[in-house]
């Protein structure tokens, strides 16, 4: 079927195929060197990215307790302010009480004094 050119033909064509592909991977570098040092790179990519996440992450979660902290911190102000001033008005509630007794006064409050103090 074949006869010995075609062989020889085939041969030499299939010879200079490897030898382009030899010239190629030399000049341009072996694929799979290339597929090794890909993969390799991507591994370190992968294992930069999870370490940046995991800072990214405790950087978060310390700026979370700072603030917690933080509103921890104004909330107790706060109430003890609060606390302050209730005692500071009950104090002069006493107080004027106290004045009022010693004249011999009450301050007797209306219907409509009420009222007008819920409305307002």
């Amino acid at each position: 079927m074949f006869s010995l050119l075609d062989t020889l033909k085939m041969g030499s064509g299939i010879a200079a195929g490897l030898m382009l592909y030899h010239l190629y991977a030399v000049a341009i570098g072996y694929p799979s060197a290339a597929r090794e040092a890909r993969a390799g790179y991507i591994m370190l990519a992968e294992k930069t990215t999870a370490e940046a996440k995991a800072v990214e992450m405790e950087r978060q979660r310390d700026a979370a307790a700072e603030a917690t902290e933080e509103h921890r911190k104004r909330l107790k102000a706060a109430e003890a302010s609060e606390q302050a001033a209730r005692d500071t008005l009950e104090t002069e509630i006493q107080s004027y009480e106290l004045q009022l007794s010693e004249k011999n006064r009450a301050c007797a409050v209306t219907a409509a004094d009420r009222q007008w103090l819920l409305r307002h």
